[in-house]
């Protein structure tokens, strides 16, 4: 059996998207949202409860092009994006009941304005049991998911673009930091980190 939004549900309309996820959703006993980048550490909502979090089938990578938050049309930043295959560790968030239905809203005007990425409920696992979560998944096949980056335009990337929430480069670093405070290693986040300390990006 599968939680993840039947491809009926996943229609590029943003607001269409909203409909039928909250449809879905209302069948829930609980509203969970996965971080696994800057949900961990700028989340949209106070949340009354938090867990670490696995979830399987979907990966962390650095490759969706940002032309807005992370970069401009002219220099395109990048972001972090859950890509299919792997696994990827990070943090749900329940969603308080009473304020749920408004933070949804801010929340997806913040993460799907454009509907670049595709909305799902996916199974996460926790300490405390297995929960449904919503994620904000990306097809390898979107426009905005970019092929495997070679070092040398990664480090082009992290030195020029900027966005209106700050650099590419800070938000590496932040994401590192937020993971690195929850106990997670991530091989390729501490790589990049890695390749912009040795070329002088990060002190």
């Amino acid at each position: 059996m599968t939680h993840a939004l039947p491809p009926a549900l996943i229609v590029r309309d943003p607001a269409e998207q909203l409909v039928r996820l909250r449809h879905r959703w209302r069948a829930e006993p609980a509203w969970w949202v996965f971080g696994y980048a800057s949900l961990l550490w700028r989340p949209e909502f106070e949340a009354p409860e938090h867990r670490p979090a696995l979830l399987r089938g979907w990966h962390r990578a650095l490759r969706m092009r940002s032309r807005v938050n992370r970069g401009t049309p002219e220099e395109p930043g990048l972001v972090f994006a859950l890509l299919p295959g792997g696994a990827c560790r990070g943090a749900v968030y329940r969603m308080d009941p009473a304020r749920a239905e408004a933070e949804l809203d801010k929340l997806w005007a913040r993460e799907m304005p454009t509907g670049v990425y595709d909305a799902r409920l996916v199974p996460c696992r926790t300490a405390a049991g297995p929960v449904l979560a919503l994620a904000f998944t990306l097809a390898r096949t979107s426009p905005a998911c970019t092929p495997r980056i070679a070092d040398a335009e990664m480090l082009d990337i992290l030195r020029r673009a900027r966005g209106r929430y700050g650099t590419t480069l800070e938000y590496l670093a932040e994401t590192a930091a937020a993971l690195r405070e929850r106990g997670v290693h991530d091989r390729e986040v501490e790589r990049l980190m890695a390749l912009a300390r040795r070329h002088g990006l990060l002190g």
